[in-house]
This record gives C-alpha cells, sequence and structure tokens, in this order.
C-alpha cells in the first residue's frame, strides 16, 4: 500500500508552527506521513538560522515519534527593479511549495492563514480599490498548479492559534521583516489594525464574513459571465461587439473583463477595462495593448493576438512539402503547421498534393474564392471574406504551378475535385504565441 503524505507550509514561524504541530499529532493517528515545507527566500540575513532552526525542530519531533520530514529549497532570484518584494516573494515561495511537493507525490499542502489574515487581505483589497474577486480574499481551498491548497485554520482566530503554541510550548522564529513599515502589511498590521480593533472589536470576523459573502457573489459574477459569454463568443474566439452590447452595463463589464481573464490567464488592468467599456461600442478597426499581447478589433470582432513588436525568427524557410495522408504537418519555421483533413466533396484530390510548393506573398496572386466566381487578388479576397492582417500569416500553398491552398481563405476553387475521389481539405494552424489563421 502506497504511503498516504500530506505536506505544510512551515516557516518556522508561530503560525506555521502551530499548524505543522496540530497535523503530525493528527498524522500520527491516522498512520500518514507528513512534508515540512520550507522556503529559504535568501532575503532576511537570518534565513539560514531560520532554516536551521526549522531542521532541528523536525529532528525533535522525529526523535518523539511524530511522522515528519522536512524538505527544504532555496530561492537564488531576487526581485526585477522596480518590483514589488512582497508580491515577488509570495509568488517564488509559491512555486518553490509546489515543486517540492510534486517532486515527491504530495498533491495536498496545508496553509497557515487564520481569521485575521483574511480580515487584513480584504481591508488591504478594499484600500487597493479592489472589486468583487479582490474582496473575496483568500479561498479556503482551491486547486492550482496540480495542487490542492487548503487553509483549515481559516476561520479560526489569530488568539486561538496563540494560546494553542504556549499551551504545547512550542519554539518558534520571529521574522524581524514583519516590523518593516515599507511593507503595506506590517504597516496595517502595526499602525491601523489596533486602532480598528480597539474601536471595533468585532472587526476581524466581519471582515472574514466579508469575504464569505464576496466570495459567494464572485462565483455568481462568474455563473451569470458563462452564460453572456455564450452568446457574445465562441469558444477561445473572438468576441461579438455588436452582440456584446446588448448586454446591460454591468454585465458587459463583468463578461467583458471574463473573457479577457481567459484569453490572456491574468485579470486585466481596470484601466484597460474602463478604456474598453467606453471605446468598443463606437470603435472602428483599433487596437489596444495587453500585457505582452495585443487586443484587435476588426469588423466588429474583439480578438486577442501576439503583439507585432516581439521578436521574430527570420531564418529561412522550408520551401516543399508532401503530403500522403491525413494528419498534422509541422512547419516551424512557417511558425505553424498544415492540417489535412479527409471529406467527403468539396476538397481537393490527395494526389495533388504528393508534392507541393510553400512560398511567401509575392503580390500579383490570383485567387478563386468559388465555382463561378472570378479570380481575383488576394488583397481584394481578404478584405472581402474579412480576414484581418494579423490571420494572414503562412505560406502560399502551389501544386505543379497552380495555387491550391490560401491561409485564411482556404481552398482556390479551381482545385475542389469530384465526389468519390480521395479528397482532403486543408487548415493552416498558427503555432501558439505567433499570428496566423486556420
Amino acid at each position: 500500500m502506497a504511503e498516504c503524505r500530506i505536506a505544510v507550509a512551515f516557516s518556522g514561524g508561530l503560525d506555521s508552527t502551530a499548524l505543522l504541530h496540530a497535523t503530525l499529532r493528527q498524522a500520527l493517528h491516522d498512520d500518514m506521513q507528513v512534508l515540512a515545507l520550507h522556503v529559504h527566500h535568501g532575503l532576511s540575513p537570518h534565513a539560514d538560522a531560520w532554516l536551521e532552526h526549522g531542521a532541528a525542530q523536525c529532528k525533535r519531533w522525529a526523535r518523539r515519534g511524530l511522522p515528519v520530514e522536512l524538505v527544504e529549497q532555496r530561492i537564488t532570484g531576487r526581485p526585477a527593479k522596480g518590483e514589488s518584494v512582497e508580491a515577488w516573494a509570495r509568488q517564488a515561495r509559491y512555486r518553490a511549495l509546489s515543486a517540492m511537493a510534486l517532486a515527491r507525490g504530495v498533491t495536498v499542502v496545508l496553509l497557515a492563514h487564520h481569521r485575521r489574515d483574511q480580515a487584513e487581505t480584504v481591508l488591504l483589497q478594499a484600500l487597493r480599490g479592489a472589486g468583487v474577486a479582490g474582496l473575496s480574499g483568500m479561498p479556503r481551498s482551491v486547486q492550482r498548479d496540480g495542487i490542492i491548497w487548503l487553509r483549515p485554520w481559516l476561520d479560526r482566530p489569530r488568539t486561538e492559534i496563540e494560546a494553542y503554541v504556549r499551551r504545547h510550548r512550542l519554539a518558534y522564529v520571529d521574522d524581524d521583516s514583519n516590523a518593516d513599515p515599507r511593507f503595506a502589511r506590517n504597516r496595517l498590521r502595526l499602525q491601523v489594525w489596533p486602532a480598528l480593533a480597539g474601536a471595533f472589536a468585532q472587526s476581524e470576523a466581519a471582515l472574514a464574513t466579508t469575504a464569505e459573502w464576496a466570495q459567494q457573489a464572485s462565483a455568481l459574477l462568474d455563473e451569470i459571465a458563462t452564460l453572456d459569454l455564450a452568446q457574445v463568443s465562441s469558444r477561445e474566439g473572438p468576441l461579438d461587439v455588436r452582440a456584446w452590447t446588448t448586454l446591460s452595463a454591468a454585465r458587459r463589464s463583468n463578461a467583458l473583463r471574463a473573457w479577457l481573464r481567459q484569453r490572456q490567464g491574468m485579470a486585466a488592468p481596470a484601466q484597460l477595462v474602463a478604456r474598453l467599456l467606453d471605446e468598443l461600442p463606437t470603435a472602428g478597426n483599433a487596437r489596444w495593448p495587453f500585457a505582452d499581447a495585443e487586443l484587435r478589433l476588426y469588423r466588429g470582432r474583439l480578438s486577442l493576438a501576439p503583439n507585432p513588436a516581439a521578436a521574430r525568427a527570420d531564418g529561412p524557410h522550408s520551401t516543399t512539402l508532401g503530403v500522403h495522408r491525413a494528419g498534422r504537418y509541422a512547419l516551424p519555421d512557417w511558425q505553424g503547421a498544415l492540417q489535412v483533413e479527409r471529406v467527403k466533396e468539396g476538397g481537393v484530390p490527395l494526389a495533388w498534393l504528393a508534392r507541393l510548393d510553400l512560398r511567401p506573398r509575392a503580390g500579383g496572386e490570383q485567387f478563386q474564392a468559388g465555382a463561378g466566381r472570378p479570380p481575383r487578388s488576394l488583397k481584394k479576397q481578404y478584405q472581402e471574406a474579412g480576414v484581418p492582417m494579423w490571420e494572414r500569416g503562412g505560406p502560399l500553398i502551389y501544386s505543379g504551378g497552380q495555387l491550391v491552398f490560401v491561409p485564411g481563405l482556404g481552398l482556390d476553387a479551381r482545385v475542389i475535385g469530384l465526389p468519390g475521389r480521395p479528397l482532403v481539405t486543408l487548415r493552416w494552424v498558427a503555432l501558439e504565441g505567433h499570428e496566423g489563421s486556420g
């Protein structure tokens, strides 16, 4: 039977020491092994001493029969110039905790955040002008990066944890950086919280309750956004601005935030959302920067595309390709792949594709969009079909001198074969992070 394991994020401070000790006592009865995950940030001159303390603590507990193993990881990087030290340390800590846990087959990590931590988080978010998601504070349980992160003490007041430490006479380290007023949470904790708690005795519990209500409201907004996006955007597709403008103002904002979050994997800045809400309803073709990408509005459809200013390889491109069966043919030097799929009608004979020539646009190419329609220049065909500039990447594909396929437009009507023969259709798929058209 495989050994059952769980992990605790263990800094050596009061809160994490109490949580690790309580977890070990329960694990002893449940026949479970506990990993104490310690992250050495290297930001404090005392970091080595904290690690030594944690290692010695775990050794003492192990000698007493408690099922603990210390695992540590050192972080060697430093925050970039102008980057928040708090944010950098938090992100680095979670990456390290995740790496240590997964390397040992552990998928559940306990965090020692308590009710006052939650209250402080809500208050800080409110002071930063956060919306419902920010006021939700920290979730009790969340799955991310293959790990289930649990905060079992999120509804426990800090006074209970302090009492637990005294009762069991637990030794812990005191991080001197907690007194540094440069950090926002420290200023709140040292200067604001004593006065707030003195004036409003139930402030900790009340703010934690606010987080619970905000979490419910945030979940409801996500459900509404899912319903609205189903009407204004296909899965992973562009946003139909005309359909989007039929929503109420509140639902437009909610749906837009959700669409941006889905496309970029991060919340959009409030200033960008406000600008889009103001400009999208009346804008023509337009572009807006978003992180390392670009939002592009073309003929009423908003899409996210790579930033054209990003560096791109300018090396030589492959010029020939042999296609003998359906499948995907990678062309990395063209930043994409040719997808070949069998069809019963409306396709090009497979035999035509045994030797293909791949060429960039040179000007003067003629494309026939349908049977009985005259061949026209690619520029006019692109304009008529509404294909934006950033979806015209990839090679033009020829067979025996005849244009067969154009990314963004499809098969030339002159190569469509009769039913009854092996036919295929072609589709250009851009590599992630590059422009192109399917």
